[in-house]
């Protein structure tokens, strides 16, 4: 634990985060954080329910002459990303995160700080652990693999909360109030190709240095792509053979980086090495704005005997090439929102077999079902199988929500000014949670969180405090 951000005001929120950052939460292996859960509601004497999956339920009983209040549960997702930069030496299965205070900031030290979502569900915790706190009904929701999947909030067992308004802490601005979210599905395109032997010299290509960030909150931004930067590059080559290729690691964040090993014809290499400046210097050339740390290099790598046969090579490089990624449409209805887009996350190539996966994010279902089937299209064309799979809804905005009434409200009268009301391109579970609980009124808000899901991910501590006062607000006004 740093015992400095600990002692961050709200202490009490700041506190909880730390330990909860102690505990290594990668998405599908949740085990560790799921008992940590589960004994902070026990050790405070609650009630606690895990349901089939692992989603953890804390049950708080009212305050004094708040027992007919209308029930309200908080929620957030116990996992978080992991993603840290190439040079940093840091397992997230056994080590907890290495936080600091930069200025106005909590940071981590060369990976992702999980405050997505992890300074929201420290919140809850502190709600949980006050005996300050005027509230009726209380039941905190913490969801499991939110990031990978949603698999938390697709499988919750129908019937045991109580509740009927629902604060989400997963939005990543202060001051913003999120009614509405994008749905969204992931395509993996797989297939096998031939190989053959080859000789040359061995190298590894690598792009790095890029700024990443999350595909559905990010992705209007214009960010590199790890992916297509590298498939560009492999493009450009002439006499360069492709032994593998690994791009991205996570469906939902834009690639990072990406590593090609080639074997390169000897007396070609001098060529090659300038093929690879030369391309390297116009596309830092297009991104010097976007992307200024991107660094495309080559270096000597292990030995190499099998490489993509020709064929096989010019098709997989095109079928990359020719892939949507970023942006399809904006919304009419809402100036600025994203409506549709897909995200290239991952390119996986070894020992004859490839795959390709995109997450395709939409507002509108049809045309994210549209867009899937473009990308799928596209690649049975080139020979392969593709799987959809992982769909979740969208997340409708509610124009009668009475929650989002009371919370304009409150907000005005603390802060002398309107919250800001806005959807997300990003996924969200309270879609998930409603389909499950109808007619749950719901609501996102957050404090302000920048670059999640990449190792310059950070957030605004003055934003935690406005948060967390507003928070209380709420629900000792709650009706």
């Amino acid at each position: 634990m740093n015992q400095d951000v600990a002692n961050l005001e709200p202490k009490s929120v700041w506190t909880c985060f730390e330990n909860l950052n102690a505990v290594p939460r990668p998405s599908k292996k949740e085990e560790r954080i799921i008992a940590f859960t589960k004994k902070f509601g026990e050790d405070l004497g609650l009630e606690v329910i895990s349901d089939s999956v692992g989603n953890i339920i804390i049950r708080k009983p009212a305050t004094a002459g708040k027992e007919n209040v209308t029930p309200v549960v908080m929620q957030g997702h116990l996992d978080m990303v992991h993603q840290k930069n190439a040079d940093t030496d840091f397992d997230f299965d056994t080590q907890g995160i290495q936080s600091y205070i930069d200025g106005d900031w909590v940071k981590a030290k060369g990976t992702t700080l999980g405050a997505d979502n992890g300074i929201g569900v420290a919140s809850i915790m502190a709600v949980l652990q006050s005996d300050s706190i005027q509230h009726g009904p209380f039941e905190a929701l913490f969801t499991i693999d939110e990031e990978t999947g949603m698999t938390g909030a697709i499988n919750l067992q129908e019937g045991l909360l109580n509740g009927k308004i629902l604060l989400n802490t997963d939005t990543e601005e202060e001051g913003e109030l999120c009614i509405g979210c994008a749905g969204g599905c992931d395509t993996t395109a797989s297939w096998e190709y031939a190989q053959e032997k080859a000789t040359g010299e061995p190298y590894q290509i690598s792009v790095t240095g890029l700024r990443g960030g999350h595909s559905g909150v990010d992705i209007h931004l214009g960010r590199g792509n790890a992916n297509k930067i590298m498939n560009r590059v492999l493009a450009s080559l002439t006499g360069a053979r492709i032994g593998s290729l690994t791009g991205g690691n996570l469906r939902n964040a834009i690639p990072r980086e990406s590593f090609a090993e080639v074997l390169i014809e000897k007396g070609n290499v001098e060529a090659v090495k300038q093929a690879i400046e030369d391309v390297a210097a116009i596309i830092k050339t297009e991104r010097k704005t976007t992307e200024p740390d991107l660094a495309i290099e080559i270096a000597t790598t292990e030995p190499i005997s099998d490489v993509m046969a020709q064929q096989a090579q010019q098709t997989m490089i095109a079928l990359v090439a020719a892939s949507p990624n970023g942006v399809d449409r904006m919304s009419e209805d809402i100036e600025g929102l994203v409506e549709t887009s897909t995200n290239l996350s991952k390119v996986e190539i070894a020992g004859g077999k490839a795959s390709v996966q995109f997450l395709t994010r939409s507002s509108v279902e049809s045309a994210r079902e549209e867009l899937s089937r473009k990308i799928e299209s596209l690649f049975r064309l080139g020979g392969a199988k593709v799987l959809h799979d992982g769909e979740y809804p969208g997340w409708k905005p509610n124009a009668d929500s009475k929650i989002l009434d009371q919370m304009k409200t409150v907000y005005e009268e603390l802060f002398g000014k309107q919250p800001k009301v806005s959807a997300i391109h990003a996924g969200l579970e309270c879609g998930i949670i409603g389909s499950h609980y109808p007619g749950m009124d719901m609501i996102s808000f957050g404090p302000t969180i920048k670059h999640p899901h990449s190792p310059d991910e950070k957030c605004h501590i003055p934003s935690v405090d406005l948060y967390w006062k507003y928070l209380v607000k709420v629900l000792e006004t709650i009706a």
